[in-house]
């Protein structure tokens, strides 16, 4: 069974979008391309390491040891910036059957109470884990790997965490600005971010 072709024109991801389309970021503070960016370079990185590795093993028969190391904290450092990314986006989990129903009121109210909790639980992940770092700097902890100072490592934790508190806190402030709520969370024309 085949679908009938769609008319009009396909967009693709390097596409300019037409002007009667409006982008699906709601304007920020802070521009979202710094979790974009980040984003990037993570799995750049990560690409980079895995193939230099995969060349070693090839080649040699051993591989790079600081290799699983570096991707492991790559790895944490991807899931923590993306986090934001989908923090900022209003992207996080919810139950939509709740979220979606009720008055206006309601959706703004549920919207604003799910942005709090966020900013609640990263900001204490973020105030705990500095004790985490400063014990690793304090007692000279090493990882098992390579023996690097564990702080390089555990230091990011605190701060994306507290990124991830503010972005929380303007997405927040932007859902109590906002009167518009439909099924789709995108900004439509006239709204204020």
């Amino acid at each position: 069974m085949t679908t009938p072709p769609e008319s009009g024109p396909t967009l693709d991801a390097a596409s300019p979008l037409p002007s009667d389309i409006e982008a699906a970021d709601e304007p920020t503070k802070v521009p979202l391309a710094i979790e974009d960016w980040l984003t990037v370079l993570i799995m750049g990185a990560l690409a980079l390491i895995t193939f230099a590795n995969v060349l070693v093993r090839y080649f040699t028969d051993s591989s790079f040891a600081w290799t699983e190391e570096f991707s492991v904290f790559l790895m944490i450092m991807l899931a923590l910036v993306a986090g934001s990314a989908a923090v900022a986006r209003d992207r996080h989990i919810r139950i939509e059957y709740f979220s979606e129903s009720g008055s206006m009121a309601r959706k703004k109210r549920l919207a604003q109470f799910g942005a709090l909790m966020i900013a609640v639980l990263f900001a204490l992940i973020g105030a705990l884990s500095i004790r985490m770092v400063w014990d690793d700097f304090r007692f000279e902890e090493t990882t098992p790997g390579i023996g690097l100072p564990a702080w390089w490592y555990s230091m990011w934790l605190p701060i994306v965490s507290f990124a991830i508190a503010l972005r929380a806190v303007g997405l927040m402030i932007r859902r109590g600005r906002k009167t518009n709520y439909t099924s789709d969370d995108a900004p439509k024309k006239g709204d204020k971010p």
